[in-house]
């Protein structure tokens, strides 16, 4: 095969492909560098965002705490008079938050039952929507009635109950009282 001898406009035409590629290069290069910016202050813009979102539940949390705090203030006020009139029991000693081993009761009362001496031993949820917080009441009362040796009246105090729940509570003998009811 002949060897074909390079041509001023081969040349010329080689010269612009080359100068065609540093080009393509030069703006992937600066692309490169955008991106690479973009990504940064994306990172930044997220990291900000993850800090906002935890001061938002920190706020959120200090918020459902004050509410569920009122929720078990105003049932203190309110609920000698109802469980008088509606489950027979007579509050003998003011409602207190009590801890026993290291565990915090939300209600806590002597009372009188049918004659009995009894011990009334509550939780306090904002919207009981499934029974694990039963559970911890539970614990609760056995914690009160092995310590103290008496009888417990497991009570629950709500704004709203699922019907589910509500009838999980009934079953076990728990009381639900719902905040509209006193």
């Amino acid at each position: 095969m002949p060897v074909r001898s390079i041509t001023k406009e081969d040349f010329s035409e080689l010269k612009s492909i080359v100068r065609d590629i540093v080009t393509t290069q030069k703006r992937t290069e600066s692309s490169i560098v955008e991106l690479t910016e973009a990504q940064k202050r994306t990172e930044l813009s997220v990291a900000k965002l993850a800090d906002q979102q935890q001061t938002a539940r920190t706020e959120l949390s200090g918020l459902a705490r004050s509410v569920s705090y009122a929720l078990e203030n105003e049932a203190y006020r309110q609920l000698p008079l109802y469980l008088k009139e509606r489950y027979g029991i007579e509050v003998t000693e003011r409602m207190v938050r009590l801890e026993i081993d290291g565990e915090e009761i939300n209600l806590f009362a002597r009372g009188r039952k049918d004659g009995r001496d009894v011990l009334i031993v509550g939780e306090a949820e904002l919207k009981l929507t499934s029974v694990g917080k039963l559970k911890q009441l539970e614990k609760h009362v056995a914690l009160a009635g092995k310590k103290y040796e008496m009888e417990c009246v497991p009570l629950m105090i709500t704004h709203f109950a699922r019907p589910q729940v509500f009838d999980t509570a009934q079953k076990k003998g728990i009381i639900i009282v719902q905040s509209f009811e006193w």
